[in-house]
């Protein structure tokens, strides 16, 4: 087993059904995101990975989390562990993160792995059709474009759709 040594997170985690194969794929796809090839997640990079499964965790729960993570680190295993409650109970109006990536991939018609103005124009015109003047649009742009270099990349699209 990993990093996780408080017998009562485990307590709290277990479940009364098992994760589905598809489910366990959605947790091995955001934490391949997240994972830089050494098997493990930084704990400072477990909120945003959380958030690509469309789950907001506040700041305390994360600080919670992280107290319950030992060196700083969950391995694949204790993230499921982790997410696997969350995931089982989570609601029919959440957002997963294959459906964001599929969403991304829909507004990045190029397939560059972001989102350009001219993408995003044309991306919300066949979603509103000609309800959102170029005005509105840039300010979606401007808003989601949280490092201001005029694209949206997948993580600043999590960000936009989780508001």
């Amino acid at each position: 087993m990993g990093n996780c040594t408080n017998p009562s997170m485990k307590d709290k985690m277990k479940k009364d059904r098992e994760l589905r194969p598809e489910e366990i794929e959605e947790l091995r796809e955001a934490f391949k995101e997240f994972d830089r090839n050494k098997g493990y997640i930084n704990c400072r990079d477990l909120g945003e990975c959380m958030r690509t499964m469309g789950y907001m965790p506040t700041e305390m729960e994360l600080i919670e989390l992280s107290q319950t993570i030992t060196g700083g680190k969950i391995d694949f295993e204790d993230f499921v562990e982790l997410m696997g409650p969350k995931m089982l109970a989570e609601t029919a109006d959440m957002i997963g993160v294959k459906e964001l990536r599929d969403a991304f991939k829909e507004f990045d018609s190029n397939g560059d792995g972001q989102i350009s103005v001219t993408e995003l124009r044309e991306a919300m015109k066949k979603l509103m059709g000609e309800q959102l003047n170029s005005r509105d649009i840039d300010d979606i742009l401007r808003d989601a474009d949280l490092n201001g270099d005029g694209l949206v990349d997948f993580e600043e699209f999590v960000r936009m759709m989780s508001r």
